[in-house]
């Protein structure tokens, strides 16, 4: 069944007021007819599963049938900083990142990354990605769109991750995994955590050694050199694993 995300005020007297992109979405790709069932979400934990019912001009109208209660997403908020990769890449990190249960993606400019955007490339590429959150948001079944921000410098990053809970940043020459797997003990639910993760290049020794300074865990994922794709992947799926008991 097909999932589109309104704001609280755009469902009253029991009818959802789907508008903008989706309209377009529903009425000419999807090509739904009333009575065509969808479900709804407003970013909490409420799920409305509703009846497609009208196609006034720049609207679709959904009857609400039923409200269930859903708990889809972690107990705890995930915020992947990402150091901007090369190419599509980023498309891929944001996509997986979101159906594993990330709840923000925060693209890093880091010393080793060889992308370089300027502000009219940021604007458009925040555009598409945020696109890509929300289509897989709904994909993955997400109770919420995760937000895709706009590029901070590593200092910027540090500074927005100085009130979480526990920050974590996998690097090549940590060793220990039995220190890692204490510190991923310390994750527990209803806490924010950050994930740190380098371009393709690697942190440079100065960024992990700030990131020490601030107070961020390094950790080891393994004998083996992941790539930026994976390592931040690696780090979700094992926090889903460790928090959805």
């Amino acid at each position: 069944m097909y999932r589109f995300f309104v704001e609280e005020s755009q469902i009253y007297n029991g009818t959802v007021h789907i508008t903008g992109s989706d309209v377009n979405h529903i009425k000419n790709v999807l090509r739904m007819r009333p009575g065509e069932k969808i479900l709804v979400s407003t970013g909490g934990e409420k799920e409305y599963h509703c009846a497609v019912s009208d196609f006034p001009e720049g609207e679709v109208l959904a009857a609400v049938e039923e409200v269930t209660a859903a708990d889809r997403e972690l107990p705890s908020g995930i915020v992947l900083f990402q150091g901007l990769p090369k190419g599509d890449k980023m498309e891929l990190i944001i996509q997986k990142a979101v159906e594993l249960g990330a709840t923000e993606i925060v693209p890093v400019e880091m010393k080793r990354c060889v992308v370089k955007l300027d502000r009219k490339k940021e604007e458009s590429k925040l555009k598409r990605w945020n696109a890509i959150a929300e289509s897989a948001a709904k994909q993955s079944g997400r109770m919420m769109i995760p937000q895709v921000h706009s590029v901070l410098t590593m200092k910027e990053a540090f500074a927005y991750a100085k009130g979480f809970d526990v920050n974590l940043i996998p690097y090549e020459l940590a060793e220990g995994m039995k220190e890692t797997k204490a510190i991923l003990d310390q994750v527990k639910p209803g806490m924010r955590v950050g994930i740190f993760i380098g371009p393709e290049g690697g942190f440079d020794v100065e960024e992990v050694e700030a990131a020490m300074t601030e107070g961020i865990h390094p950790i080891t994922l393994g004998r083996r050199i992941l790539r930026t794709e994976t390592a931040g992947m690696t780090m979700l799926s094992i926090l889903m694993f460790q928090l959805e008991q």
